[in-house]
């Protein structure tokens, strides 16, 4: 994350414009791979911003791997979320409009454990008792899933 944090050594909390690529990780009876974050306490679907030179694909490995411990193996595009939809407020007052690349993860390798500090827990959920506590983005994800988009 340097170079994030070396822009908010000059711009502070202002809000910054990001590019980040998540995943609904699915397993065979159809639950979805959901993280407990770290610095907010919500659940949320695994992820992260884009490094430098990065493709959205490299970004999905890399994150799902850092956060889960998990190797992707089978991918597809599902949505793209971005204006008001990408904004986030993090507890320490930073502002980021990102530019969210979502894909459904049907196929992966590996044992689920939490791999960084970005995750409090890890666990599947069916799609219909994915907790109220979660995050505005995972929301969204939610909605359009269950409406077939």
């Amino acid at each position: 994350m340097g170079y994030i944090s070396d822009i908010r050594k000059m711009v502070g909390h202002a809000p910054l414009m990001c590019c980040a690529a998540g995943a609904l990780i699915m397993n065979d009876q159809g639950q979805v791979l959901l993280q407990r974050r770290s610095d907010d306490g919500l659940w949320g679907n695994p992820g992260g911003s884009m490094d430098l030179g990065e493709s959205a694909e490299e970004t999905l490995k890399r994150e799902i791997f850092e956060e889960t411990g998990l190797s992707i193996t089978h991918s597809k595009f599902f949505k793209l979320y971005s204006g008001k939809d990408g904004y986030v407020k993090y507890p320490n007052g930073d502002e980021v409009y990102y530019v969210n690349v979502i894909y459904i993860v049907d196929g992966f390798e590996g044992t689920v454990k939490v791999n960084d500090e970005e995750s409090l827990e890890l666990k599947f959920f069916d799609i219909d008792a994915i907790p109220e506590k979660r995050t505005d983005l995972l929301s969204l994800i939610v909605r359009d899933l269950k409406k077939g988009e």
